[in-house]
């Protein structure tokens, strides 16, 4: 990206997520629950010193109904035909819940009937690994990982004879647990598509892990951290937010970052990597929350995986890797808000092949 943001346009990025009072999530009915993503307002100062290690990031625009629209993304321009590769950090979260009959822990250190934890499935998933051979509305994509493969799709009118265009995420190095007592006021225990999980608002949530970021040296601009929960979900006036993308820090060198959750159950809101899949894949296509105000198409702002959160399965689809059946949700593509169909594989709308027949911003974005 041409380092000009302003502070204005990166503040106007996404609508506040409303806090919570602690009443109110005392009372809080989450039943029944709605799948959902969060939004969150970008945390942007111009007060720290700039570090030498921004994001690479990319500015387009397309036209439509005779209106141009810009956006941004990260790696390098498809034309360009270079591949990109971004430093990843995982940090898992231990949330730590007491009540009157004792002190229930959810971790995603927590092995599972693989004999794996949460954080190994996590990083030999799809996500990460290169083991499939990805193919897009008949057009194949190559074996890579997940998101670059819906990259790669998203713009395979140019990619297909660009053919070294890339966007990989490097093998994530994981950070120490943080661990965080949650408050009363701000979580609960609590049972949500036939899982027992630990609720937390995602307001209180989000202020500990701008924390964990500033005081760990390590994260800086050009990766991305990801946080994982497990069998937890966020909440904001009701449930269940699996994750969200947000971003922090000073102008021009701005910290993107991620969170998601791992639930273990098969067919649940956010099974295995689903929600991190959508929550990686709406970094790509928007890293510092910038393409509302230059995206205001009719479906606002340029979310990828919200489309199609509340289609069959979550608009999950089940890859095999490594003996283990990952849950990777469907994505929409640029022509979905508004791009030319000859952008996209085959013209489509989805990752996928616009399964649940989709229109341009049918379901918002």
């Amino acid at each position: 990206m041409n380092r000009r943001l302003t502070v204005l346009s990166l503040l106007a990025a996404l609508a506040v997520v409303a806090c919570m009072t602690g009443a109110a999530f005392a009372q809080e009915d989450t039943m029944p629950a709605r799948p959902m993503y969060g939004h969150l307002k970008p945390n942007i100062r111009t007060d720290i010193k700039t570090p030498a290690t921004p994001l690479t990031t990319w500015n387009g625009t397309f036209t439509y109904l005779n209106h141009s629209y810009k956006y941004n993304m990260v790696g390098t321009t498809p034309s360009q035909n270079s591949s990109t590769t971004i430093p990843t950090f995982i940090i898992p979260v231990k949330l730590v819940y007491t009540t009157t009959k004792g002190t229930t822990a959810f971790t995603p250190n927590t092995k599972l009937s693989n004999g794996q934890t949460a954080v190994q499935n996590t990083i030999t998933s799809p996500i990460f690994a290169s083991g499939l051979d990805f193919t897009s509305n008949g057009f194949d994509m190559g074996s890579t990982q997940y998101i670059d493969a819906f990259q790669r799709a998203n713009f395979w009118g140019t990619v297909s004879t660009a053919t070294s265009y890339h966007l990989l995420l490097g093998t994530p190095k994981v950070l120490p647990v943080l661990t965080l007592n949650v408050p009363s006021v701000d979580g609960k225990i609590g049972t949500e598509f036939g899982v027992r999980v630990g609720l937390a608002d995602i307001n209180w949530f989000d202020a500990q892990l701008q924390a964990y970021i500033t005081a760990h040296a390590t994260i800086v601009p050009n990766s991305l951290p990801i946080f994982i929960t497990y069998n937890t979900y966020l909440t904001s006036g009701g449930c269940c937010i699996g994750g969200y993308h947000n971003a922090m820090g000073s102008v021009p060198a701005v910290q993107a970052y991620a969170h998601f959750t791992y639930i273990n159950k098969v067919g649940a809101f956010s099974q295995n990597v689903s929600a991190l899949s959508h929550e990686v894949g709406e970094w790509a296509d928007d890293p510092l929350v910038v393409n509302t105000s230059g995206n205001q198409v009719s479906c606002g702002v340029l979310e990828v995986g919200d489309p199609e959160e509340v289609d069959t399965n979550f608009g999950d689809f089940p890859y095999t890797l490594g003996g283990f059946t990952y849950d990777l949700q469907d994505l929409t593509f640029l022509p979905y808000f508004g791009a030319p169909t000859s952008t996209s594989a085959g013209g489509s709308l989805t990752f996928q092949g616009n399964p649940f027949g989709l229109t341009v911003c049918s379901n918002g974005g």
